[in-house]
């Protein structure tokens, strides 16, 4: 994720959510930019258990 000058963001800034399935925290990945607010798990495991 890139901040608005350019820079790249320290990973510790990056936003974060809780997995709807094992309730870890994740962070944000740049594979989720486009869908960022429809992202509920972690890991396709978790999307895969949660969903049955």
């Amino acid at each position: 994720m890139k901040s608005r000058t350019g820079k790249t963001v320290a990973k510790a800034d990056l936003p974060t959510k809780v997995c709807a399935f094992c309730q870890r925290p994740f962070a944000w990945r740049k594979k989720w930019s486009r869908d960022w607010e429809q992202v509920r798990f972690c890991s396709d495991r978790c999307r895969a258990a949660g969903a049955s």
